[in-house]
């Protein structure tokens, strides 16, 4: 069973970011993915007048499972908006084409300046309703 849950301890956090070979920062909020108990990835986050700062979606080493990051970084920025911060921006680095499909299938886009941030206003309340309408307004 896939598990997304927030990292209760900065020691948990801290073993977690050294086995996904990223850098710890105590300062970050984070969580993690697992299936049936496997470690599939971690996420390192913050809350800022700027918006929701992510650093990392980082897989396990060995194990790329793209739909538990896929759940990860959606819960990541489902916690964001939840918080009543609506708008994310990815501060790693999208270095492989894998990891800027990943980021792009979370929600990500591609601003002008080359930066990789989503809207979080409605994203997770109107998606479909949204989806819904341009069909109907196609017909």
């Amino acid at each position: 069973m896939l598990k997304v849950l927030p990292i209760q301890t900065k020691a948990e956090q801290e073993a977690l970011c050294k086995k996904c070979n990223v850098k710890f920062n105590p300062d970050l909020l984070a969580y993690s993915a697992t299936v049936d108990g496997e470690l599939r990835g971690i996420s390192q986050f913050k809350l800022t007048a700027e918006g929701g700062l992510v650093f990392d979606i980082a897989a396990a080493p060995d194990v790329y499972d793209f739909e538990a990051l896929f759940v990860l970084g959606r819960g990541t920025l489902n916690f964001i908006d939840l918080c009543g911060v609506h708008y994310a921006i990815y501060k790693g680095e999208a270095e492989t084409e894998e990891k800027e499909r990943l980021l792009r299938a979370i929600g990500f886009k591609r601003t002008e300046s080359g930066s990789l941030e989503v809207d979080l206003n409605g994203f997770f309340t109107d998606h479909c309703h949204d989806k819904n309408k341009k069909e109907e307004e196609k017909n």
